[in-house]
């Protein structure tokens, strides 16, 4: 994708999270809201591996992944940020507005 020319750290911020918004609303619709809904084909004890574990688990993962890469994939910084957003979305943490000084 290429970024015009003149664009400031604030529209970059924005258009970042704006393609990662569509991005994760894409993915949500194609694996049919699988963190809220998981399918427990092979995890079937789902009262031991909670949705903050399971988000957590695929956070450590993908970072093992990254640590042990010759480089950083752009796919692997885009599962991150999903990831990261889910888990905010588990602990209801919908609003950040408390953490602006």
């Amino acid at each position: 994708m290429d970024v015009p020319t003149g664009m400031t750290t604030a529209d970059k911020i924005k258009k970042v999270l704006v393609s990662a918004e569509h991005l994760l609303q894409i993915k949500n619709q194609r694996y049919g809201d699988s963190m809220q809904k998981p399918v427990n084909v092979f995890v079937k004890d789902k009262d031991n591996l909670t949705n903050d574990i399971a988000l957590r688990k695929r956070l450590d993962e993908k970072l093992a992944r990254i640590a042990n890469a010759e480089e950083l994939r752009k796919n692997d910084t885009a599962d991150l940020i999903g990831y990261l957003v889910l888990l905010c979305i588990e602990k209801d943490w919908l609003n950040f507005d408390d953490l602006i000084d």
